[in-house]
């Protein structure tokens, strides 16, 4: 079978996948208004679906047996169920994007072999899936997904920073767990309260600087309206907008300052107390792995493998919603958090092992 008609079998099973997953989805949601729009998103992927079965049996491909991604609705599911409706906005909407970047690429390399009609029908379709993907990122929006990623990224940061600590104390500490975990525990706790207040700085001052710009840009839009079209104008072409297609666009938004504030300048919706308490709670949970088998274990190098095995099974659970977040490989992200995690607690153990040494602090 060629290339093409092999291609449209994989179209037509994922388009069979996602219908199938957008009436799960809409079975366990609560909000009536999203619980819809995942039934209509089902019912027209239903019909993608049905377009390429029609397509490859017309083009003398036998159609493939349709399977439904048990594993992907579960994680689908459970991440709906732990992390909130955004993180599976983010996560659909990634999944559409590729569909759109899949879908375009097969339409420019294959359209001499299409008829009018399959023309129009895989453009169609490509309209579809735009129209999910923005219907994913404005539901993204309204869920802050944003608290999310501080959420998954802070719980890394504790993981990876406490697991390095104990694990150069078990070097110097082998026969005192409980000073290990002890000292795991305030490194933790120190540790979450400079991310959370990092990131209440940081995001609060990345909001009171777009409102000071945009507060100038309204004192120049009320003194001179001409002078704020001008940059208006530029920041266009720099997008790579046509000069005179620019030029038309401020003039059509001549009257209308907020329209031209929006676009010089939008918005930042972020709140900053909700960061920072999502990133320190975060930041603790990630602390909790490698520290607790240090309160459990009689000598320091009994708790150390579990400790490891812990932080490490959480890092490539972390890895994964990474990876689910960000649209990047989840096997490379996994094994690159995983490695670089553990790779960092053998090197703090090493220097661990250097100070006991050089200063013979186990025996204190």
């Amino acid at each position: 079978m060629d290339e093409m008609l092999e291609l449209a079998r994989g179209f037509y099973e994922d388009e069979y996948a996602d219908s199938v997953l957008y009436a799960q989805l809409a079975k366990i949601e609560k909000d009536e208004e999203i619980r819809k729009e995942f039934m209509r998103l089902s019912n027209i992927e239903s019909k993608h679906a049905k377009f390429w079965h029609d397509f490859i049996k017309r083009h003398g491909g036998e159609v493939p047996k349709p399977s439904v991604k048990r594993l992907t609705i579960f994680s689908v599911k459970l991440l709906r169920r732990v992390l909130g409706p955004g993180s599976v906005a983010s996560l659909l909407e990634m999944g559409e994007n590729s569909a759109i970047q899949k879908y375009f690429k097969y339409l420019t390399t294959y359209a001499e072999r299409f008829s009018e009609d399959e023309l129009r029908e895989i453009k169609d379709v490509i309209l579809d899936e735009l129209e999910h993907e923005k219907f994913f990122y404005e539901s993204k929006e309204r869920f802050h997904v944003e608290n999310t990623r501080d959420l998954v990224l802070g719980m890394n940061d504790g993981l990876v920073e406490i697991l390095g600590a104990v694990t150069g104390l078990s070097a110097v500490y082998p026969n005192n767990p409980q000073l290990v975990g002890i000292s795991g525990l305030i490194v933790g706790v120190a540790g979450a309260l400079s991310m959370a207040i990092g990131t209440f700085v940081s995001v609060r001052s990345q909001r009171q600087i777009k409102e000071s710009i945009r507060d100038r840009m309204e004192v120049l839009f009320r003194v001179s309206p001409e002078r704020a079209a001008e940059e208006l104008v530029e920041k266009l072409v720099e997008g790579g907008m046509p000069e005179e297609v620019a030029k038309e666009v401020a003039r059509e938004l001549a009257d209308n300052s907020e329209a031209i504030m929006q676009l010089l300048l939008p918005k930042a919706e972020e709140n900053e107390i909700r960061a920072a308490l999502y990133t320190g709670f975060a930041y603790l949970l990630g602390v909790a792995f490698p520290v607790t088998p240090y309160f459990l274990a009689s000598s320091s190098l009994t708790a150390l493998p579990f400790s490891i095995l812990l932080a490490g099974s959480a890092l490539a659970i972390v890895a994964t919603l990474i990876s689910l977040l960000s649209g990047i490989s989840i096997k490379k992200k996994v094994v690159e958090m995983v490695a670089t995690g553990l790779g960092a607690a053998f090197l703090s153990y090493l220097f661990g092992r250097l100070m006991e040494v050089l200063f013979n602090v186990s025996a204190l």
